[in-house]
């Protein structure tokens, strides 16, 4: 397992979280995913998370929409 910490604003506001996670490198667009997840996931509507074959830029685009940005791997 490897530790990735993430940096990030999440409605304007400046947060840091570190994932655990069983591969060699985490794409951005990865971590957008799995801050959609960490933040929306328990959501009643499935709406919130991106299509299993969305593009990168898509993923990107939505947890924008949903106020996830400038998501940044220290």
């Amino acid at each position: 397992m490897r530790e990735y910490t993430v940096t990030y604003l999440f409605n304007g506001e400046s947060r840091t979280h570190a994932f655990e996670l069983n591969q060699p490198e985490l794409p951005v667009h990865e971590a957008a995913m799995h801050l959609l997840a960490l933040h929306f996931g328990d959501a009643e509507n499935g709406l919130i998370m991106p299509a299993a074959d969305a593009a990168p830029e898509e993923i990107l685009e939505q947890a924008e929409l949903m106020g996830i940005s400038q998501i940044k791997l220290v």
